[in-house]
């Protein structure tokens, strides 16, 4: 097996994932990517694209959407199947789980104006049930996959998932 890293992602973020590359004598090389972050050259037609925790993808579907989806509409176009493996842990295991994901953005410490006390303030941020919504929407319309890990199974899991072990 041989594979290839997108070369915008960070050398320091997935040092660890690299190093278990290595622990299991798998071929690798950085260059850009047209989709995705992971690539198999056996099998080029699916690609792991991997998310650090909700928090970015959140911001993916959010601030980055147009960008974002664009990557998933070219993937069709050029008839790759993204698989997103989101490294959050923290009893997160599947796509369902989501839906009681607490953003840390939803909530906020200000001054109130009159009394000088810190307070805890609601904010607008996007709840687990939207983005497990916004998820299925995605799965749907564009045939991607969510898939999550712990941050130190990350590699182990390209590996498996670009080996053709989805499950």
């Amino acid at each position: 097996m041989t594979l290839q890293i997108d070369s915008r992602e960070k050398a320091r973020a997935i040092k660890s994932i690299v190093e278990e590359f290595n622990r299991q004598n798998i071929k690798h090389f950085v260059s850009k990517l047209p989709v995705g972050d992971y690539m198999n050259y056996d099998n080029p037609r699916i690609v792991v694209d991997r998310k650090q925790n909700l928090t970015e993808l959140c911001s993916n579907v959010c601030q980055d959407h147009e960008r974002f989806r664009n990557e998933m509409v070219r993937a069709n176009d050029i008839d790759v199947h993204i698989i997103f493996l989101i490294e959050h842990g923290h009893d997160i295991n599947c796509k369902e789980d989501v839906i009681w994901w607490v953003n840390p953005r939803s909530e906020k410490r200000v001054q109130d104006r009159t009394t000088g006390k810190w307070k805890i303030v609601q904010t607008n941020a996007m709840s687990g049930e939207t983005l497990y919504k916004i998820m299925c929407t995605m799965e749907r319309k564009y045939g991607v996959e969510f898939i999550f890990c712990d941050k130190e199974d990350t590699g182990k899991r390209i590996i498996e998932i670009l080996n053709g072990d989805v499950s």
